[in-house]
């Protein structure tokens, strides 16, 4: 039986990680084929960054993700905060379970409700463009407020809430003392909530592609354009 476990490990690496080996492997291809290795070269490599669109598009994606995830950390962690100092079960249940919403959605459903609302909310102010660098970022803080909660809140309850306490016997401020006692002891939570929010905000497509307009395209867009025609293997090097 062990052995048969093996296999079957192996087997699972090999079909997580195959495609990305060989997408490694024509990065470095000498002719602009997917299909075939002529020989080993950094033509595509070069190729990259003369692509100014790719590279446009490369910047767009990093600064959405930093910015969407650090406005998410910050307001879900004050969110969490204030979620665990609700006294009321049912009012802080049910705020847990409107939080969770964009977390259940399907993409889609939540990439078309953000769109609708944001043209809506346009017309009605007399703007002449209604999607574009703002609604993506509002879309991206939106579904990753979730996961930044999800992550602090076990973090909060952790916590001794005796130590916060004792900190404004001692003088300190509520201020102070969260941010001397409370934030260092919810530092792992926050920072794994960061992370989470980055590595989605990098990821995603079907949101971004809803709430975008004409003037702002992340690389997941871009990729996506560019497969209607033909994918060269410079993106294989990306």
């Amino acid at each position: 039986m062990k052995g048969v476990a093996k296999v079957y490990t192996y087997l699972i690496y090999l079909i997580l990680y195959a495609p990305i080996a060989v997408m490694v492997l024509f990065s470095f291809n000498s002719i602009n084929s997917t299909g075939s290795f002529a020989g080993f070269s950094l033509y595509w490599y070069r190729e990259l960054f003369r692509d100014e669109a790719t590279l446009s598009a490369l910047k767009n994606t990093l600064v959405l993700a930093v910015l969407s995830s650090v406005l998410a950390t910050v307001i879900g962690t004050a969110a969490a905060v204030g979620i665990s100092k609700m006294r009321a079960k049912y009012f802080k249940n049910a705020v847990l379970s409107v939080t969770n919403i964009p977390m259940m959605n399907p993409d889609i459903v939540t990439g078309i409700a953000m769109m609708l609302l944001f043209v809506f909310v346009a017309t009605r102010l007399g703007f002449d463009s209604s999607l574009g660098f703002s609604t993506v970022l509002i879309a991206h803080i939106t579904f990753n407020l979730p996961y930044v909660i999800l992550s602090v809140m076990p973090k909060i309850k952790q916590m001794d809430r005796n130590l916060t306490e004792a900190a404004m016997d001692l003088g300190c401020t509520p201020m102070r003392a969260f941010l001397k006692v409370e934030l260092p002891s919810i530092l792992p939570g926050i920072i794994s909530g960061f992370i989470m929010a980055f590595t989605l905000s990098l990821d995603d497509f079907v949101i971004s592609y809803f709430t975008t307009g004409n003037g702002f395209e992340t690389l997941p867009i871009r990729i996506y354009s560019m497969t209607k025609k033909r994918v060269t293997p410079d993106m294989y090097a990306l």
